[in-house]
């Protein structure tokens, strides 16, 4: 595995749990708010941890931790993720995923195959303006529509999560994202903030208010809409 992170104890990547995160890098998408610059554009660059030291860790402290955040980058375009979280799955942890949903054959695989114990899908704004979110000049939205029909009809705990970006989100995508996971069981609003890691940095949260309005909205068609790092 191409790990280049490893955060070996969080209480906010894997909701309910006590966890690690594991950081993976390369990525199909180039959302220009990301703030993983450096494993989405130049993962080669970045310093690499061994496999076998992480999974000696987990194992050491497997009556401690609870679960494993796997997270990028986007990581199902690893070729041996299947088999890493097979091995993590040996030492007697959760797994969580996050992804971006654009390998929908990939998150099939690994839901049919019982290796998923929480999915955290990225929604990156309205259909209409989907390919400019994900920083690219076109996108397939065939592969988005199928990752979250995947996850929405799995018993697999999920939660799609929307980060949002001033100068790139409108009421009308709001309204738009709503209408689109109609019935859904949660979605995560998470405001935009800047760091030295972002690729393109340029942007701006939402007000507190602001955020507030947009999760009222969003109530109205998604069961549990919550705000990460609300001030």
């Amino acid at each position: 595995m191409q790990i280049h992170g490893f955060n070996k104890t969080t209480l906010l990547d894997y909701p309910g749990h006590l966890a690690c995160t594991i950081f993976l890098g390369n990525c199909n998408f180039r959302c220009p708010f990301c703030h993983n610059k450096g494993l989405v554009l130049a993962p080669d660059n970045e310093p690499l941890i061994p496999t076998e030291y992480v999974l000696s860790y987990l194992a050491k402290r497997k009556n401690i931790l609870e679960g494993v955040c796997i997270t990028g980058g986007e990581p199902t375009l690893s070729s041996d993720l299947e088999y890493f979280i097979r091995q993590i799955k040996e030492i007697g942890l959760l797994v969580k995923l996050d992804t971006n949903g654009y390998r929908p054959n990939v998150l099939r695989k690994l839901t049919d195959e019982g290796l998923l114990d929480y999915i955290a899908m990225d929604i990156k704004s309205s259909p209409q303006h989907y390919a400019l979110l994900a920083g690219l000049e076109t996108i397939d939205m065939n592969k988005i529509e199928e990752s979250i029909h995947i996850i929405r009809n799995t018993a697999i705990s999920y939660e799609f999560r929307t980060t949002l970006v001033k100068e790139l989100h409108s009421l009308k995508d709001i309204e738009a994202i709503g209408q689109w996971l109609k019935g859904c069981d949660q979605l995560y609003l998470q405001n935009y903030r800047e760091n030295e890691h972002v690729i393109n940095p340029i942007y701006s949260g939402f007000s507190k208010d602001e955020l507030l309005v947009f999760q009222e909205y969003l109530s109205r068609y998604i069961k549990q809409v919550q705000i990460r790092g609300i001030d």
